[in-house]
């Protein structure tokens, strides 16, 4: 099938987080991670057929749900793990807090790499423990973020660094870490004893020819103590469906991890998400993803052709992966949360201040591009107003 990502859907008056939190319906929202396009198909066909039985109780994830899951990242992505290795849960934030409540002690340290993800910040010290956080290095020429290896090490071999929680695919940076990278990485946290925790959300949102290495198929010797939390909610916009998964094969670290999911009673998923991810992991599933990365790929390109020629002074970062530009509007030497505000308030048009994923985000903005292009178009537009 073709499926056309170009037709706008009207989604005010859903109870929308993305449109419906907005102050006036003359608002383009380009903000939260969430996109504009309807699912697959086969995931509304699942769905329905489960609505029209019209019983919601308590749900058993089957054997077919580990397998689809198993299948798709060995087929797709060259990861071979056992069923065994997976706790499901229902979502990957959460996922996140069990993980950190699980393998850390109040006062711990995490280390991050920022700017990230901003909802690390909260789980980090909801759970009492101190953030570390190595800034990436901003190359200029070519428009990207590259690890500072010195400083990471020497965050990871503080006495207290228990945790490397690594964005990959990167967001708000938009880097795929190359298998290099991600090794180089490993070698560091294993030579200083921290364990690596992969947030892999965006592993499907790779755009070109860019491809996207999951942490635990490096060597056994680097990953086999790593903890990866995956979902299908980004690249198939089923947030809302509440389910994600965490890989571990390590037994005795995932039988804690399991622990402190059942504590927070983040333990339970509905029959929907279990549905939509056996649906969306399928041949059908990833055709339709393919089109998907193809029609926002060119929504990038077309982002940043406009940055390029009427707004060049606000170079627009070179994405490898996820649906969000990152764009330096330092030149403009204003604050990331003033530039929002100010473009919010003047030209009706919402975006992230950069500062929201730490300190090192000053200066930028993020823009969502999952929506259809003529909608994208109009928030550009009115950016460069």
């Amino acid at each position: 099938m073709i499926y056309d990502f170009s037709k706008p859907t009207c989604r005010r008056g859903t109870n929308s987080y993305k449109w419906d939190s907005a102050a006036g319906d003359d608002i383009i929202p380009l903000w939260v991670a969430d996109m504009d396009f309807k699912t697959y198909p086969g995931i509304t066909e699942a769905l329905r057929r489960r609505v029209d039985h019209a019983i919601f109780g308590y749900t058993r994830v089957p054997d077919s749900y580990y397998e689809a899951v198993c299948r798709w990242f060995e087929e797709r992505h060259g990861w071979r793990f056992h069923r065994d290795d997976i706790i499901y849960t229902s979502g990957v934030v959460p996922a996140i807090s069990a993980i950190i409540k699980a393998l850390t002690l109040t006062g711990d340290q995490v280390v991050v790499m920022g700017p990230v993800y901003n909802c690390f910040f909260s789980s980090i010290r909801n759970n009492g423990c101190e953030l570390s956080s190595s800034p990436l290095i901003y190359n200029k020429t070519l428009l990207r973020y590259e690890i500072d290896f010195n400083d990471l090490e020497q965050r990871l071999s503080h006495e207290r660094a228990r945790l490397l929680l690594l964005c990959n695919p990167h967001n708000p940076g938009g880097r795929v870490w190359s298998r290099d990278e991600l090794e180089r990485v490993a070698v560091l946290c294993k030579k200083h004893g921290v364990r690596v925790v992969s947030d892999e959300i965006h592993c499907e949102l790779t755009l070109g020819d860019h491809r996207y290495t999951p942490f635990g198929t490096l060597p056994d010797d680097l990953s086999y103590g790593s903890v990866t939390c995956c979902s299908p909610s980004k690249a198939f916009n089923i947030a809302g469906l509440q389910i994600a998964n965490i890989v571990c094969r390590d037994a005795a670290v995932r039988e804690r991890i399991d622990r402190a999911i059942n504590i927070n009673e983040v333990c339970d998923v509905n029959p929907f998400g279990v549905l939509a991810l056996q649906a969306a992991y399928s041949d059908g599933g990833y055709e339709w993803l393919c089109q998907l990365r193809a029609y926002i790929t060119e929504n990038y390109r077309r982002l940043r052709d406009f940055f390029a020629r009427e707004l060049p002074h606000l170079p627009v970062m070179n994405m490898e992966g996820t649906y969000l530009a990152w764009v330096d509007c330092s030149s403009l030497g204003e604050s990331s949360e003033h530039i929002e505000e100010r473009l919010m308030r003047e030209n009706r048009v919402w975006v992230n201040a950069g500062s929201m994923y730490g300190k090192e985000g000053e200066g930028f903005i993020r823009i969502n591009m999952a929506c259809p292009w003529s909608r994208l178009e109009e928030g550009v537009k009115r950016i460069g107003k």
